[in-house]
């Protein structure tokens, strides 16, 4: 299973704000410090404000802080979400393709999905913090590439 870029990412953005201590990068800093676009960093960070991990702040003195539910989210939860509730494959030809001939008698697509499910089982009691401890966190800190407000 691969994941979607703007999940991959949303995990990085909550492991980097969780070693930021006082810190209150901008969006714009933390998209240059996982060296992704401005505009997919924001859409992001917005999504996860929406949710209640990230708190964005503008302004002077503003910046990104990770949240306490953003601290002890699950991460197979964090995944779930940005992934979407859609099967591994697309069976139905819902994404312009033809539905698959094999579909009204096929095997694979329960075993894909049970398949995916514990993919999300193995991930559900892995919490942000669980992922920032060492040697990750000190990873994730020296990334910064600029001073940061607090």
């Amino acid at each position: 299973m691969r994941l979607l870029r703007s999940t991959d990412l949303a995990l990085r953005v909550l492991m980097r704000l969780a070693v930021a201590g006082d810190a209150t990068p901008t969006t714009r800093q933390v998209a240059e410090d996982m060296d992704v676009p401005y505009t997919h960093a924001a859409k992001v960070v917005a999504e996860l404000q929406h949710l209640g991990l990230v708190d964005a702040r503008r302004g002077r003195g503003g910046g990104l802080a990770l949240t306490g539910k953003g601290r002890t989210a699950s991460v197979g939860a964090v995944v779930r979400t940005f992934e979407g509730d859609g099967d591994v494959v697309d069976c139905e030809g819902t994404s312009g393709t033809a539905p698959c001939p094999l579909n009204s008698g096929c095997r694979l697509r329960g075993a894909l999905r049970r398949a995916q499910e514990a993919f999300y089982a193995a991930l559900d009691p892995v919490t942000v913090a669980d992922i920032v401890t060492d040697p990750t966190g000190p990873l994730l800190l020296g990334i910064s590439r600029g001073p940061r407000g607090g």
